[in-house]
């Protein structure tokens, strides 16, 4: 049976079309499915009528409540934990409960999941964003700065099919409480892709504002933290060997000229004092990386039961919400 891993904030209509869908894809696909809804805090209660009136293949629908809002990387990061800790399952798909996220794509994840032999992770790879063109823009300019500072390309989002047999090792990665892609990059964990196309909205408005996208960027970033120290300590070392070949060079031609301009001191003065500020920086942002790595981390198989508040089964149908002891 497949686990079906769905965030959500607030948008419970869509989710409840998205299971409706879901239902059918599976039907079609002749494959069982079961539904894990991490409810991120929500303000709105979920919609009276959430689950599809009587589902062919969806065997069970749960409502994993948060305490507080985490984010949607964090929400990922708590439901994965908790997946591994209490729910049997082949495999776990990850996706949005917006529309964006085509069910229709489901089966081809889950497909190529099994032709690799359960040994790789596949994410759904998309050729284009939705979002309006300064959106496409700033969303350009962070893929190069993440291409730039670690060296990996922004290929894939949260869309994906995770085995069970690497679920394990996956929810034992401090990285995984920040960003799950860039996690599963850093790890080296086996990934795979295949080429989707971006869905529909079903409704509402996306919560992807630049505030959003700015704080995404740097989460993800923060998981390259000791590989973005390293090549901005390597770029400020052969900046120093470049200006230190500019001030010889400078000196030797004012040496065999015999005049020295007025304005060389100051420039030789701004170029050395620039150096050192940014070579004091980049040896400051290494020590903190190196640093970080002697504190206790924050480990989401160990930790995330602080952050849950209940369970509560939406389908079969149940009337309690079962509070989750740690």
């Amino acid at each position: 049976m497949v686990l079906i891993l769905i965030p959500i904030f607030n948008d419970w209509p869509a989710v409840a079309r998205l299971l409706v869908e879901l239902d059918r894809v599976l039907d079609d696909a002749g494959r069982d499915g079961r539904v894990l809804l991490v409810d991120d805090g929500s303000s709105d209660p979920p919609v009276a009528e959430l689950a599809p009136p009587a589902p062919a293949r969806l065997r069970e629908i749960e409502i994993l409540q948060l305490r507080r809002n985490v984010g949607h990387q964090r929400a990922i990061a708590i439901g994965l934990s908790h997946a591994e800790a209490a729910i049997s399952c082949e495999a776990v798909v990850v996706m949005d409960g917006d529309g964006e996220d085509r069910p229709e794509e489901v089966p081809r994840l889950i497909d190529e999941l099994e032709n690799s032999g359960g040994r790789c992770i596949v994410f759904a790879e998309r050729l284009r964003r939705s979002e309006g063109p300064l959106f496409v823009t700033m969303y350009a300019l962070y893929r190069w700065l993440h291409v730039l500072l670690t060296g990996e390309r922004v290929r894939f989002g949260n869309f994906s099919a995770i085995p069970a047999l690497l679920l394990g090792r996956l929810v034992a990665m401090s990285d995984l409480w920040n960003h799950y892609a860039a996690a599963v990059i850093k790890s080296r964990i086996p990934y795979a892709t295949i080429v989707t196309t971006r869905g529909i909205r079903y409704s509402g408005t996306t919560k992807m504002n630049y505030v959003a996208l700015v704080t995404h960027g740097l989460s993800a970033m923060s998981v390259f933290g000791d590989w973005i120290g390293v090549r901005l300590l390597a770029a400020t070392l052969a900046a120093a060997v470049v200006v230190f070949a500019a001030i010889v060079a400078s000196l030797g031609i004012s040496w065999s000229a015999g005049t020295w301009p007025p304005w060389m001191p100051y420039v030789l003065g701004f170029l050395v004092l620039l150096l050192s500020q940014v070579l004091a920086v980049s040896l400051a942002f290494v020590f903190i990386i190196l640093s970080g790595r002697d504190s206790s981390a924050f480990i989401p198989l160990r930790d995330y039961v602080y952050f849950v508040a209940r369970v509560q089964r939406v389908y079969p149908r149940s009337h309690e919400a079962v509070p989750l002891h740690r």
